[in-house]
């Protein structure tokens, strides 16, 4: 299954972004989804995913009352939206496939799709 993240960009403290991650081909309904980010130098950090079987979510503490993650079965895409940015929210962000529940450990890297990276300005 091939994932494409989109909506990445550069904002400033404070600021919004709403990610997708879709796949051409492959429906995404039925599979537990989530989203990762890699910074520089830090450690790779699961920040949210949602489940296939009932719809529950985890997310990471760092993030938790500011990002949510959504799943809109009609355009084949989860959605992380993001708000209150921080420069520690910089990264490059990639959703990817665990299986089959969510975890707060990353799945392997061949179940993680293209990049996109988020950039926030102080």
């Amino acid at each position: 299954v091939q994932f494409v993240a989109s909506g990445g960009g550069s904002v400033q403290s404070g600021g919004s972004l709403r990610l997708s991650c879709t796949s051409s081909g492959y429906s995404l309904n039925y599979l537990t989804i989530g989203w990762l980010r890699q910074a520089p130098y830090k450690e790779r950090e699961v920040v949210s995913c949602i489940n296939s079987s009932d719809g529950s979510k985890i997310y990471g503490d760092s993030v938790k009352g500011r990002f949510t993650i959504s799943r809109d079965p009609a355009k084949n895409t989860v959605y992380l939206e993001m708000n209150n940015l921080t420069p520690d929210d910089a990264a490059v962000y990639y959703c990817a496939r665990w299986g089959p529940y969510c975890s707060p450990t990353p799945p392997s890297a061949d179940s993680w799709g293209q990049g996109t990276q988020v950039t926030v300005s102080s």
